[in-house]
Formats: C-alpha cells, sequence, structure tokens
C-alpha cells in the first residue's frame, strides 16, 4: 500500500514545477449528468425570459468520460470515485485498487504525507463508495464495516488520512464489534452526532455523523440546506492548515434519487449541491490561493426533458411536489382510508391524476414501499414530461466545472483520470514528502 503510494509522489514531484493552489475544493455530484443541469436551470427558472444561468452554468468549463476499467463502459461510483481520487481506472465495485486488488495510493492520501489537511463532506454515509475512495482501500464498495475501519486505521505519519469527516453512517462507526466513534475521540477528534452539536466543532480534527446511513433526502429534510450547512462547517475547520487542504464534497442523494426516477427529488438535491457549490466559490473568492472543481462520477437514469414524443417539459409540476417518491409511498400506505391516501397523494404532490391512476396508487397500497413508490414517481414523471431510460447509470459523459485563478487546466474534453491526474500535479508541486510510518 504505502509502495504504491510513494510510486505515485516520486512519480509527480519528478515533473517540473507549476504554479498550483494552496487549497483544493473538491466537488462530485452523484450521478449529476448534463440533463441534471439542464433541468436544474429551468426547475429555477419561474418563467422569466431569458432563462437565467445557473451556478453551475457559470462555471461550466467542459466535459468528461467515465468508463471504467473494462468491458461495460458504463461505471459504477466506486470506480468512477476510484478515478476521480488516484488518476488510475480500475472495475467496478473497487474502491481504490486496481485489476490486481493492488491499492492505489489516493490525492487525500498524497496530501497527508505532504503536511496538507484532508475533509470529506457526504450526504450518503461517510463510508459510501464516492468519499472511500479518496480514503480507503478495499475490494468491494458494499464492505462498508471494513471500510469504516480504514478511516481510522490506515495512518499516514501517525494519522488518519482525513481531519475533517461530516455526514452520515452512525451505523457503521458504532457497532457492536467495534465503537470506531470512541477511537476517533482518543484520537483528538471533537465529535457531534445532531445538528446542534455541529456548531460545537471548532478545531479539527473533527467526525460528525448526523444518520445512521445516509442523510434524510433534501426534500424531506428539516435542514434543505445540509450540504451546504457541512461544507461551510467543513471550510470553518480546515483553513487554519498552514500548508493548505483537500475538501472532497458529495452531493451523494442525486444519484439515488435518479434511480428512483424521481425528477422532484433529483432537483431538490440539485439545489442542495447548488448551495453548497455557492459556498465553495464565496471561499474562493475570499481565498484566492483555492481552486474549485465540480463534476460528476457518472449519470444516472438516463433522464430527459421531454418524454413520450412530446416537445414539452413543465417544471412547475416538480415544483409543486413536496416530498420524495419513497416518502410520499409511506404517507399513503400509513393513511387509514383510500380517500385519505389520496387526499395525501393530493397535498404532497399537487398532481390531478385520472380516476384510472387513482387506481393504480391504491392498488399499489399495502405491498412493498417500491411498488407504490414506483407508481408515484412514474405519475410525477409522466405530468412534467420527464423521462428516464434506466433505474441504473449510463456512459454519458458528465460536466466539468471549475473556478478560481488555476481552472484553465480543465477546460475542454477530458477522462475522469486526468481531472485527478491534475489536481495529484498541483498537490505534489513543490512539496517534499514526510517519512511515512
Amino acid at each position: 500500500m504505502h509502495f504504491r503510494l510513494l510510486l505515485t509522489v516520486s512519480c509527480f514531484l519528478a515533473l517540473p514545477a507549476v504554479a498550483a493552489p494552496k487549497n483544493i475544493i473538491y466537488m462530485i455530484g452523484d450521478g449529476m449528468g448534463p440533463a441534471y443541469l439542464t433541468a436544474y436551470r429551468y426547475y429555477l427558472n419561474q418563467g422569466e425570459r431569458p432563462v437565467q444561468q445557473t451556478i453551475f452554468d457559470q462555471l461550466l468549463v467542459g466535459a468528461s468520460s467515465t468508463y471504467p476499467d473494462d468491458d461495460t463502459l458504463v461505471t459504477d461510483s466506486a470506480a468512477g470515485a476510484t478515478a476521480l481520487a488516484t488518476g488510475v481506472k480500475s472495475f467496478n465495485g473497487a474502491i481504490s485498487v486496481n485489476r490486481q486488488h493492488i491499492p492505489i495510493g489516493t490525492m487525500m492520501q498524497l496530501a497527508k504525507r505532504l503536511g496538507k489537511a484532508n475533509g470529506i463532506v457526504a450526504s450518503s454515509q461517510v463510508n459510501h463508495a464516492t468519499p472511500a475512495a479518496f480514503v480507503a482501500h478495499n475490494v468491494h464498495r458494499r464492505n462498508y464495516e471494513a471500510i469504516a475501519d480504514m478511516y481510522l486505521d490506515y495512518r499516514i505519519n501517525g494519522q488518519p488520512v482525513a481531519d475533517v469527516i461530516l455526514g452520515g453512517g452512525t451505523s457503521y462507526f458504532i457497532r457492536d464489534d467495534r465503537n470506531l466513534v470512541a477511537e476517533f475521540k482518543q484520537q483528538g477528534y471533537q465529535y457531534a452526532d445532531n445538528w446542534q452539536d455541529l456548531n460545537q466543532l471548532t478545531t479539527k480534527p473533527a467526525l460528525a455523523l448526523l444518520d445512521q446511513i445516509g442523510l434524510p433526502a433534501a426534500l424531506n429534510s428539516e435542514h434543505p440546506s445540509q450540504l451546504a450547512t457541512l461544507t461551510q462547517k467543513a471550510l470553518e475547520l480546515l483553513s487554519p492548515a498552514e500548508k493548505g487542504f483537500v475538501l472532497m464534497v458529495e452531493g451523494s442523494q442525486i444519484d439515488w434519487c435518479g434511480h428512483d426516477n424521481d425528477i422532484a427529488c433529483a432537483m431538490a438535491e440539485m439545489h442542495d449541491f447548488a448551495k453548497a457549490v455557492a459556498v465553495a466559490k464565496a471561499y474562493v473568492d475570499a481565498n484566492p490561493d483555492t481552486l474549485l472543481v465540480i463534476t460528476a462520477d457518472h449519470e444516472t437514469g438516463g433522464m430527459s426533458l421531454g418524454a413520450d414524443g412530446k416537445y414539452l417539459w413543465l417544471p412547475e409540476v416538480v415544483r409543486g411536489v413536496k416530498a420524495t417518491g419513497r416518502r410520499i409511498a409511506d404517507e399513503m400506505n400509513a393513511a387509514d382510508s383510500e380517500q385519505a391516501a389520496l387526499a395525501r397523494w393530493q397535498a404532497l404532490t399537487g398532481v390531478n391524476i385520472t380516476d384510472e391512476e387513482q387506481q393504480q396508487l391504491l392498488a399499489a397500497r399495502g405491498k412493498e414501499q417500491k411498488d407504490l413508490r414506483d407508481v408515484a414517481v412514474r405519475l410525477v414523471a409522466k405530468y412534467s414530461y420527464t423521462g428516464w431510460t434506466t433505474g441504473g447509470h449510463t456512459g454519458a459523459d458528465v460536466p466539468v466545472m471549475a473556478y478560481g485563478k488555476y481552472s484553465e487546466a480543465f477546460r475542454g474534453f477530458m477522462d475522469n483520470t486526468d481531472i485527478a491526474k491534475q489536481l495529484i500535479r498541483y498537490i505534489s508541486t513543490n512539496q517534499t514528502p514526510k517519512a511515512s510510518e
């Protein structure tokens, strides 16, 4: 593990010195394909002309390919994040290991060896595929407990790789066989397990696990700006780092909404992610020695604006939906009568449906949540004219956005590994690695 990381360091240290940012903010909208950016633009627009640009439009500089190191051409989040964290492609399911299952050094491991601080923010559990690829190694992304262990056990110069870890995942860190939270505290980490105590985190190292698994969906959450709040806190904690920092922020649940084919859910997550991007952009404005790079690991769902041959997309329908398909299903299932269930549908969506469609909803009541959820999101898609081709990922290219005086390197078309290689080059410029323990 250390040998491969040393190779990575020596390789990039051998490159000619170039101007480089002190700090890097790396934001990944999981599943955020091009149509998500377009949909979000119209979702924000209230009928004005011309349509105003979003923060994503303002920062857009290029596009990226995402294929994994196999013959599928369609990546999962693990292989996509491995490419974005290491500059090396791998197989679907891999967490920063190559085809031979050999660990690949990540940019955060390199940054730690060079005396920089690292931070992870995610709206999923913090040991989910994308954040995990920056600090851990495993042959399968779903080995969640082993990955959580590695957040503490894998040390560089006696310290865990990530100095700031904010997101969900308590159930993987406090287990019957091991209490990682207690062990992190013993290592000097401040800890918060609720939003009120988040404000009590004043210095790094710090850990906040704010839900058992992922955070609540933005559309359902009491904290609809949760990702922006966590991004702001991470920047506060990392800013004093003398040699700078690397912060990875993932809008994790854009992807989860795409898997559900839930357009209202997806737009709420995009809005939360956009607010986090605004926080990061403001930080760059105040700290011009910081680079902001934003991209996605893949596209999810094969979303289209316009469906069934109709030249139309109705964002006002999407804006009128007040809950995710999962919550709609839960509330309709909990209703004490069919009439009450249909009243919950109307209150949560505002979508007027036919008698036949009402019967489809009622027929799905009392079955698995997924059955009713699928009917609910399909009806919202129908009346908004949103198309979906899959409940999985697609091989579509994804957008690349960058901001700051070093952003020129990301203009045009590039592979996902090229993004990582450039960031690794910046991290390693004019640095001397510390001896590894």
